[in-house]
């Protein structure tokens, strides 16, 4: 099943799926091109076809592209209309969220029976410490092993995996295994794997500081490590320098975090068209408060904070928040307060994007709902409960508020955000 991966020019080739694992408990498993190979698994005459997920108006963004489309140049967060000039015959889906988060929901089950340790990192990803698994499922890469193979049979999906004494290069090592494959980084090997890999490489060096040090001559992780601290400190800071240097050497003491919470949950539109029609903004909200308030349930969880961001013709961009006096997993009240906060913006500027999102997140079961007098037994959230159970069993399209079947409900992309 699967392959390794060998390290790019320039590293030691002999780096596999069979290396030594004595002290590398940490893994990273990161799923392959996920919600394209969701989409594959429900269609399967769509196997071995460039698949792209993401926007697909013409200020549509790609989400996930098949490794297929990606031989051509596709990657994520490109814009639609580039990605169909490179791959004219791929096959261009809009993202359902629904789906990706119940197969999320059923891998992270999946690493959860090795190990209650499981710090996700996105719905397609998360770090997994594995030191006290060993008694029941034996080493490190045959912890690996039984995971993917789980993934594969059980939820027909594949994964990459990196195995490593830290989670910083456990992270390193699933992304040089793709696609569907193992990298073990021998923890007395962690610096001869890392001191070929380019600057780019470390965490937290994006373009400006890959070209600060650059500058400097330093186009390796192993010329970071060797640099002189003043050198680094003049040209990144302190503590960016400090920062780099940790990784450079290898050293990443961050543990698994399983306790770690979605601090917001959110959904934003960028319409095709810039947009002033009040009535196809209020319906589009409604469309997002939906997608939020279907989101927060699915998760367990209820926030007190909900946030709105416009962003008008001109690029000006402006957000609101309001406190709510009890915390909400409800649509319609997310929508409620969404409205009040819009309406009392610029009212005839076109609008090019809108957003909403709940802040301040803590679990139902901990956030019990204030009861108000003469407030209905059964509400909203008994409503939008009933009608997740029948987008479960039916898909979404099965229910939709009567509002979001107008016309121009669907002219705009959605760019999911958690």
């Amino acid at each position: 099943m699967g392959r390794s991966q060998s390290l790019p020019r320039g590293g030691d080739p002999h780096f596999g799926a069979d290396g030594d694992d004595r002290g590398c408990t940490i893994l990273h498993v990161d799923m392959d091109a996920f919600f394209a190979s969701v989409e594959v698994r429900r269609r399967p005459e769509l196997r071995g076809r460039p698949v792209i997920v993401g926007g697909t108006g013409p200020r549509g963004v790609v989400s996930s592209a098949s490794y297929e489309a990606r031989r051509y140049g596709v990657r994520s967060a490109m814009p639609t209309m580039r990605a169909r000039s490179l791959c004219p015959r791929a096959v261009f889906l809009a993202p359902d969220f629904a789906a990706y988060s119940e197969a999320s929901r059923a891998v992270m089950a999946i690493f959860r029976e090795v190990t209650p340790l499981v710090e996700p990192i996105s719905s397609d990803e998360a770090f997994l410490d594995v030191a006290g698994a060993r008694r029941l499922f034996g080493r490190p890469v045959e912890i690996a092993r039984r995971i993917r193979a789980r993934v594969t049979e059980q939820e027909r999906l594949t994964c990459s995996v990196g195995v490593a004494a830290t989670k910083f290069v456990a992270k390193l090592g699933s992304t040089r295994a793709k696609p569907d494959g193992m990298l073990v980084i021998p923890a007395d090997r962690t610096l001869e794997f890392l001191h070929p890999l380019p600057v780019g490489a470390l965490w937290g060096v994006g373009e400006r500081a890959d070209q600060a040090l650059r500058r400097l001559g330093l186009t390796t992780v192993g010329e970071v490590a060797a640099a002189p601290p003043r050198m680094l400190r003049n040209a990144l800071g302190e503590a960016a320098s400090a920062h780099l240097t940790e990784l450079a050497h290898g050293r990443d003491p961050r543990r698994v975090s399983p306790d770690r919470v979605e601090k917001s949950i959110g959904a934003e539109t960028t319409f095709d068209t810039d947009v002033r029609d009040r009535a196809v903004l209020r319906r589009t909200l409604l469309g997002l408060a939906e997608k939020v308030g279907a989101r927060l349930r699915a998760a367990g969880q209820v926030g007190r904070v909900v946030s709105i961001k416009v962003r008008y013709d001109d690029f000006r961009t402006v957000s609101r928040s309001r406190t709510l006096e009890n915390p909400t997993d409800v649509a319609r009240e997310i929508l409620t307060t969404g409205w009040q906060l819009l309406t009392v913006l610029d009212p005839g500027a076109p609008v090019r994007l809108v957003g909403i999102r709940v802040e301040r997140l803590a679990a139902t079961t901990d956030a019990p709902r204030q009861l108000v007098f003469g407030e209905p037994e059964h509400g909203w959230r008994e409503a939008e409960t009933a009608a997740d159970a029948v987008v479960a069993r039916f898909g979404r399209s099965a229910v939709r508020p009567a509002s979001l079947l107008a016309r121009g409900g669907d002219d705009q992309r959605e760019n999911p955000s958690r």
